[in-house]
């Protein structure tokens, strides 16, 4: 695993642990003047986890997978699409 790699997995356990809010619950403040404060901290834990993911794929994804998905487990035809 690269630094880079472990740099996004970072950014993932981050995001796990930021889900967790307590405190903007009783928050009753607009964000924007439209969004509740919880709803704008969930958005952007959501955008700080696609991102988290966008980073793992980009520097963490396994060498060869794609190669390793095509040639299927040998249900189907060795097309990859099975025989289901």
């Amino acid at each position: 695993m690269t630094s880079a790699g472990k740099f996004a997995w970072g950014l993932v356990v981050l995001a796990a642990i930021l889900h967790t809010d307590l405190w903007a619950w009783d928050d009753d403040s607009l964000v924007f003047g439209f969004m509740p404060m919880a709803l704008a901290y969930h958005a952007g834990v959501s955008l700080l986890a696609a991102g988290a993911w966008l980073a793992v794929v980009k520097f963490d994804w396994p060498e060869g997978i794609e190669q390793w998905a095509s040639e299927g487990d040998g249900a189907g035809d060795g097309d990859g699409k099975g025989t289901r």
